[in-house]
């Protein structure tokens, strides 16, 4: 069998590179800062509130064999 030479997509090359070297060109503008805000406080935040709100309403356990599926 002939052996087949692999080229790599100079495209998938570039990109490669470029994701590699990002934090290098990274700067803090007001959008960035509002995104980071959002995703490092906000979201956990809501989820939060969410989570103390609902806990303990519903039972969750899984059924096992002989165990009712209706609630009572």
């Amino acid at each position: 069998m002939a052996e087949m030479k692999f080229r790599p997509e100079p495209a998938f090359q570039k990109l490669a590179a470029m994701q590699k070297a990002r934090h290098h060109y990274f700067r803090w503008t007001p959008r960035t800062a509002r995104i980071t805000f959002i995703y490092v406080a906000v979201i956990p935040s809501i989820m939060g509130y969410v989570a103390y709100q609902t806990d303990g309403l519903w039972d969750l356990r899984a059924k096992r064999r002989g165990d009712m599926t209706r609630e009572i």
